[in-house]
């Protein structure tokens, strides 16, 4: 290697991500423990007691913070953060900034959120996951629809973007709407844990309710709309026809050897243009 190889490879491993700065510090931990984080609504609204239990003693101080350091799907997913930003915004044309910003809630001071970034472009939360290829969609927007809802309640943002790297072979972008039915129960469930926190109470696990489907995948019923089903009706009767129609066409044209300007005959009617194009009419003769 000569030694203008080895000075770009050193450049560029200053920029090479660090496992060791991947991690929080203590001062980072601690802070975390003071406030109600996206993360943690994860484990508030997921119906698992042992990890509420978990999360509560670690709130109070009572259990250290588990170390994700050698968590390899934690890590990849810390890793990958910055690609799937730079991914998102040559997808989306929309440039994401405030990464990392911590966010207070004005009305409710043990709210918190830590932001992937936020997109200034309609004012909307950004969020990166870097999950298994094997994953359904659904599944993801449900394991993370609390840390959505809470972030934008914390930002008081209408929209939210879930940027998702499956394995290595896809990115998916989920855009989710602030919804203020489940963000009250969230509340809910979130102010009765910490009331727990503070009273040294145990917590239950609150009730999860159904989580909302991303902008662009409500379902509605359109059985009453005359309009509906005027059009609905010529579609059906029309849709074996126009197969018809599609394959009539192909045959015509394929009869059409290349040196031909025009074929004709039968009611039909072809030409061709200059630059080669067929176009197929009525012909009356």
């Amino acid at each position: 290697m000569t030694r203008d190889a080895s000075n770009t490879v050193d450049k560029q491993l200053v920029h090479w991500p660090d496992l060791t700065r991947l991690r929080l510090s203590q001062d980072e931990l601690n802070d975390r423990a003071r406030f109600i984080g996206g993360s943690d609504a994860n484990v508030i609204l997921s119906g698992c007691p042992e990890r509420l239990t978990r999360l509560w003693r670690e709130k109070r101080g009572e259990e250290l913070p588990q170390d994700l350091s050698g968590n390899l799907a934690v890590m990849l997913g810390c890793w990958s953060e910055p690609f799937n930003r730079q991914w998102f915004e040559k997808c989306t044309q929309k440039r994401v900034g405030r990464v990392g910003e911590v966010v207070h809630c004005s009305r409710d001071a043990w709210r918190s959120c830590t932001l992937d970034g936020f997109v200034e472009e309609g004012g909307a939360v950004w969020e990166a996951k870097h999950t298994s290829s094997f994953v359904k969609p659904e599944e993801v927007l449900e394991r993370y629809m609390p840390q959505l809802q809470h972030s934008m309640a914390v930002v008081r943002a209408e929209r939210a973007y879930l940027s998702v790297l499956f394995g290595n072979s896809k990115w998916e972008c989920f855009e989710v709407a602030s919804d203020w039915l489940y963000q009250a129960d969230l509340l809910e469930a979130e102010r009765a844990f910490w009331d727990c926190v503070k009273s040294g109470t145990p917590p239950a696990a609150a009730p999860v309710p159904p989580a909302p489907k991303p902008v662009g995948y409500r379902e509605i019923c359109l059985q009453g709309s005359n309009s509906w089903a005027a059009a609905a009706d010529d579609w059906l009767q029309t849709r074996d026809p126009a197969k018809r129609h599609g394959s009539a066409v192909a045959a015509l044209k394929a009869l059409v050897d290349p040196d031909v300007s025009r074929a004709f005959g039968h009611g039909v009617e072809i030409k061709r243009s200059k630059a080669g194009a067929l176009t197929i009419r009525e012909f009356a003769a």
